[in-house]
């Protein structure tokens, strides 16, 4: 597995991380067997950067990855995330729609002690705002994120779905790793001035969702959804953005073979392609997507491929929004 340098910290990591999202009930059903298998799977094959949240199946995510964790703790650099709530009355087990933000220093003394609990751990090795509170400064938030590394309960901080601005503000007041967000070759909007900003502090990118939700995967699924399967919300999952989603799929799958390699793989190659600071995060509760994976890490792209890979996106550019608008309000701010 090759290796990559996170942000300012020394610290190398393999060169994709793993999203543990799916392991929890988000993409339909999940079997605890079987993720527990995958994370070791995982571990065996160089993946020592694992991303977790703590609304993931409302911290269940957090006590199965606990079950390999303990055991292997010196292999393993976990992040998790704090501040999404979910509200009483709802019985879901994750989705972001059903959900609050809480970015308050009140809630994340509350939120670390239960994420250090569940994973059985003494330190968090990265420890997210999940997102930007706009309801509290970003100063608020950093300061008292930045006691948890004075008193050992975390080593680095990082931000989620953050401005160029947030990022600036809250780098002045303790260094920031990592800067999660989506970003894959349907999500670009951190190129327009959010990954600059991230450079010139020396925060490494961890794009969530790099390979555009398995868009290029499971385009003859994208109609038939399992139950509990969180992207029937999406925008580009529905109505003519999802027509031209599949026509899009396909002409990339198309373009992949050509490169013997799947659409899949030819996405996440693209999102490594664009810095070695930037390790994305792909998720997946399966181990041939987890192999597929690794493999990308591999595959290297010309200018041309990448000139006719942009020529595809530019002839289906209806792909519309990545969240519904109200979930929108809590990106890149």
């Amino acid at each position: 597995m090759k290796t990559r340098k996170l942000g300012n910290t020394g610290e190398r990591l393999s060169a994709i991380g793993l999203g543990c999202m799916p392991l929890s009930k988000v993409y339909g059903r999940t079997d605890k067997s079987e993720s527990i298998k995958l994370l070791h799977e995982a571990l065996d094959l160089g993946v020592n950067f694992w991303d977790t949240a703590d609304m993931y199946g409302k911290g269940e995510n957090e006590e199965i990855i606990s079950t390999v964790l303990k055991d292997n703790r010196d292999k393993i650099f976990i992040a998790t995330k704090f501040g999404f709530r979910f509200n009483d009355t709802e019985n879901t087990v994750h989705s972001p729609f059903n959900s609050y933000f809480d970015g308050s220093p009140e809630w994340m003394r509350q939120a670390v002690e239960l994420s250090l609990k569940r994973l059985k751990v003494d330190v968090i090795d990265l420890y997210y705002a999940h997102r930007v509170d706009p309801n509290i400064p970003i100063e608020e938030t950093v300061g008292a994120m930045a006691e948890l590394v004075k008193e050992g309960k975390v080593r680095y901080l990082g931000l989620s779905e953050a401005s160029s601005e947030s990022l600036k503000r809250a780098n002045a007041i303790h260094p920031i790793a990592a800067l999660q967000s989506e970003y894959s070759v349907l999500t670009r909007e951190v190129e327009k001035d959010i990954l600059a900003t991230a450079r010139s502090l020396n925060i490494s990118l961890v794009p969530y969702s790099p390979l555009a939700r398995g868009l290029f995967n499971i385009i003859n699924q994208t109609r038939d959804f399992q139950e509990g399967d969180f992207r029937k919300n999406l925008p580009r999952f529905q109505d003519e953005n999802l027509e031209n989603n599949i026509m899009l799929a396909e002409a990339w799958n198309e373009f992949a073979k050509t490169k013997e390699i799947s659409g899949t793989q030819l996405a996440l190659a693209w999102v490594l392609a664009q810095g070695e600071d930037i390790i994305p995060i792909p998720g997946t509760k399966r181990s041939k997507y987890l192999r597929e994976n690794i493999e990308a890490v591999s595959i290297e792209l010309s200018p041309e491929d990448l000139q006719q890979m942009d020529e595809i996106l530019i002839k289906y550019p209806n792909t519309g929004e990545r969240y519904p608008e109200a979930s929108l309000k809590l990106v890149n701010n």
